[in-house]
């Protein structure tokens, strides 16, 4: 079945909610919506997983106000869900910015009804380059990314989603689920689209990763170009007892690139 809940006054999230026992949340990427991990939630919930998946503001089918995409905000809409749902004991999984998203709401809420966490491919600890830290997009390179999307937003999905899986793996992904996942760009709002990548190129989660106190596991694709290997380096460095896993065929999208794999490694995790 599938929620609308309030977060704040005049904004309500989508959240689908399968299957019964365990809850798992789980946080999508730029520019997709919850329903990029149906065969997560098909697979899950005959395991004895309940799946929660939140569309966030501006993406898939909840509201798209003009604001609130700064990261406290988005990981303040986490919370209200998990609130709401009366959620404890959950599993957090963030993939790319959802990911970024998982990391602010362990810091800033104390990590409330949560157990566990999974980064995949996370855009994080910084999306962008900064003096220090030489890793990930220059700051011009995401201007030009928004700038993109303000353009000719089609298109920019269409460019992105080319980077998106490595195609390195057998089968390969296929052209009908390259195209689906397209469209699911599509039905994100362009405002949301484009101040989500505001924070993605201004935010900065390294005062974050310490304050993560419970059991986390990292997910690399190691031929990732959105958010590189070295990313995830940073994470296990600053992540106390945290692990690494990492998909030797996978760019970006591990769950498409290698689904088998990692569907096998998630359900590791959760049990």
């Amino acid at each position: 079945m599938g929620h609308y809940i309030e977060v704040e006054k005049h904004v309500r999230l989508y959240v689908e909610d399968i299957g019964t026992g365990t809850p798992v949340i789980f946080l999508h990427g730029w520019p997709l919506s919850s329903k990029m991990f149906e065969s997560q939630f098909t697979l899950l919930s005959e395991q004895g997983f309940r799946c929660i998946g939140i569309d966030q503001r501006g993406f898939g089918k909840s509201y798209a106000p003009a604001s609130g995409y700064d990261y406290n905000r988005l990981a303040d809409d986490v919370h209200a869900v998990i609130r709401y749902l009366k959620l404890d004991q959950a599993v957090l999984i963030g993939f790319s910015v959802g990911g970024a998203i998982a990391i602010r709401y362990m810091a800033r809420h104390g990590g409330f009804g949560i157990r566990k966490l999974a980064l995949i491919g996370a855009a994080a600890p910084s999306f962008t380059q900064r003096e220090d830290y030489p890793y990930g997009m220059t700051k011009e390179a995401a201007d030009e990314q928004i700038a993109a999307v303000r353009r000719d937003r089609p298109k920019l999905l269409r460019e992105f989603g080319g980077k998106f899986v490595s195609g390195e793996a057998e089968p390969g992904v296929s052209e009908p689920i390259k195209d689906w996942l397209h469209q699911l760009g599509l039905e994100a709002s362009a405002w949301g689209m484009v101040r989500t990548f505001e924070s993605l190129r201004d935010e900065d989660l390294r005062q974050d990763l310490p304050q993560i106190k419970v059991p986390a596991a990292i997910f690399q694709g190691l031929l990732d170009t959105i958010c590189p290997p070295d990313f995830a380096k940073l994470l296990l460095n600053g992540i106390d007892g945290s692990t690494l896993v990492t998909f030797e065929q996978s760019g970006h999208g591990i769950p498409f690139d290698e689904p088998t794999r990692f569907n096998n490694e998630l359900l590791d995790f959760l049990r």
